[in-house]
């Protein structure tokens, strides 16, 4: 029996039997002839393709700007999609309109997926529509012939002609068709409808290909995806959501870079970890990527594995049977191997609770200072009471086979206090640590260079009064 894909397109009802692995820009394309969805480099970098995904949690509804070209056809299930075609009305809506008065088109190929995500920002609760707002949303846009100037005046024409948001208000100032007053109601009756699912989409007896954010496994095999058989994660809510549970914060496998960076316990462990999360990805991949398959897909210069490794977290897998929970800092063996079985997934990942002392620092370096993929990286968690170090994590990426975390380095550093003097000591071992080798993002003695500056910068940075750079640096 076909699988059956059911969802809103637009203000139209969708059931669809084309592949559950199909690519959501390919089945707009070439299924639905809705082109307003351009197709650009196909690997989530230009924003061509954007579209809105709206989801109804309880009654909640809320929308979210991702890449068309990095999502599976079955990941629509009993959701909302929206394309430049349903934004569209009789008039300019104060997006489109705002994009014209301040000549922030020409060609228009980009324009389309740039209308999307203003919109889907705007559409975002609580939303202050300024200068930083809209250059995070256009941040995963590429524009060839306009230039950025001009798309991010368009803040102060969205400033000026909104005065409200929610569904409601922007149906009102003629933001959004009238249908979408019809969304909730009508996504509530199509959930109703569908029968419980575990996600797991069979296709000829062929093994399945497990698909969480997607947004490094449709770069790789995109074309291939479609005629394989799937297992959708995303539609198991269990693998969801952030909550303490008692001495730990258990984060679900498929929360997203997004998710992670705007909750609310994870800002308090983290204060600045919406600023860090600006270095990793733009906020349309942000809302695709999960922290779970950046653990998986076992990078060596993974972005949140980096993190993540330093805050000793903890991971739960489990067969659907029975279930184990291993440290993140004895899960990776050599390059790509990891400690899990074949049956096994990762359900979530367990953060423990910081204490009031405890602090957190994370560096990056890329060819771009954003949106591209890290040089090395390096994160360091790190607690002291009564001048000595109590606690701390280390983990740096690109410098070795697999995602790093300093063993050697943290045990040196245990018990020791913070002075100029144990850095240097430190620096030393940091270096006996790491392995970095010579590729396309540079070669190993700028690794190394940028792993022992990085070292500096965490201690340099967290304690200013007692670590000078100046003295580290002439070391």
């Amino acid at each position: 029996m076909a699988h059956s894909t059911r969802f809103l397109l637009n203000n139209t009802e969708i059931d669809s039997s084309a592949p559950p692995g199909l690519l959501v820009l390919d089945f707009l394309r070439q299924h639905q002839q809705l082109t307003g969805t351009k197709e650009g480099c196909k690997e989530g970098d230009c924003g061509a393709c954007v579209v809105l995904i709206g989801t109804l949690d309880g009654k909640r509804l809320s929308y979210k700007p991702i890449t068309a070209c990095l999502m599976p056809l079955a990941e629509l299930q009993g959701k909302h999609l929206v394309t430049i075609e349903g934004l569209n009305l009789d008039h300019l809506n104060p997006v489109q309109q705002s994009i014209v008065n301040s000549g922030a088109t020409q060609c228009g190929f980009c324009t389309p997926g740039i209308v999307v995500s203003l919109t889907g920002l705007i559409m975002t609760e609580k939303t202050v529509i300024d200068q930083p707002s809209v250059k995070k949303a256009l941040s995963g846009h590429l524009c060839r012939c306009t230039g950025y100037r001009s798309l991010k005046q368009t803040a102060e024409d969205l400033q000026a002609s909104l005065s409200g948001t929610g569904i409601k208000a922007l149906i009102e100032q003629e933001m959004l068709p009238e249908w979408f007053s019809t969304v909730k109601r009508r996504l509530r009756k199509l959930n109703r409808s569908l029968q419980s699912s575990n996600g797991s989409l069979q296709n000829n007896g062929k093994p399945q290909v497990m698909i969480a954010g997607g947004t490094d496994l449709y770069v790789q095999q995109g074309e291939l995806i479609p005629d394989q058989a799937i297992h959708v994660l995303d539609n198991d809510p269990e693998l969801r959501g952030i909550e303490e549970v008692d001495n730990h914060i258990r984060v679900g496998a498929l929360t997203t870079f997004e998710e992670f960076a705007n909750d609310r316990l994870i800002q308090k462990m983290i204060p600045n970890i919406e600023g860090y999360m600006q270095l990793n990805a733009s906020w349309q991949i942000r809302n695709r990527a999960t922290l779970g398959g950046n653990l998986i897909n076992a990078s060596p210069i993974a972005d949140m594995t980096i993190p993540l490794l330093a805050l000793k977290s903890e991971l739960l897998l489990s067969d659907g049977k029975k279930e184990r929970l291993i440290p993140l800092t004895r899960f990776y063996k050599s390059y790509k191997t990891f400690d899990k079985g074949a049956s096994e997934i990762l359900v979530e990942i367990r953060l423990p609770q910081f204490s009031d002392t405890t602090q957190f620092h994370f560096e990056k370096a890329s060819k771009r200072k954003h949106l591209d993929i890290a040089t090395v990286n390096s994160a360091i968690c790190i607690d002291v009471e009564e001048d000595l170090i109590k606690h701390i994590g280390l983990a740096t990426g690109g410098v070795a086979p697999i995602p790093l975390y300093l063993h050697e380095t943290c045990h040196f550093l245990v018990g020791k206090p913070i002075e100029l003097s144990i850095i240097k000591e430190a620096l030393t071992i940091v270096q006996q640590e790491i392995a970095p080798i010579s590729d396309i993002r540079g070669s190993a003695d700028y690794k190394r260079l940028l792993a022992r500056q990085f070292f500096i910068a965490h201690f340099a940075t967290l304690f200013p009064e007692i670590i000078k750079l100046r003295d580290l640096y002439e070391a």
